[in-house]
């Protein structure tokens, strides 16, 4: 009986630990959800994700950014950019959504919409969860 109730206490404590670990590992990914896209002329992006704020992915993605860049966050999300290939300085579009594929299909009907002949996605980024 007392092998029997020690193995007992062991799996207990092994569960208990493995609980902890476990949500351990979802509140640091719930924290490390911040990113951002910037978005500038003639194809110009930056990207950031997995930041501690929106703050400090904002910065990130603007310093890749070459030029004059606007930046959008993301937060536990998807960004991407699409540019027209037959002029790259002319129409795009850009879309934050929550999956990959409606951020994707975003971005191309917005650079569509503004007149965009042969879009195609420059880039994308997603964040944790995204």
């Amino acid at each position: 009986m007392i092998v029997s109730t020690v193995a007992a206490q062991r799996r207990a404590l092994f569960v208990f630990a493995l609980a902890l670990a476990i949500g351990g590992t979802r509140f640091a990914t719930q924290t490390w959800a911040a990113g951002a896209f910037a978005v500038g002329k003639c194809g110009a992006y930056g990207q950031a994700y997995d930041y501690a704020g929106e703050g400090p992915a904002r910065a990130a993605a603007l310093k890749q950014c070459k030029g004059a860049c606007t930046a959008v966050t993301m937060k536990r999300a998807c960004a991407a950019l699409s540019i027209d290939m037959t002029n790259p300085c002319g129409p795009h579009g850009y879309a934050v959504r929550p999956h990959i594929s409606s951020s994707l299909n975003e971005a191309t009907r917005e650079c569509y919409k503004f007149g965009g002949k042969e879009c195609v996605i420059r880039a994308w980024a997603c964040d944790a969860k995204g």
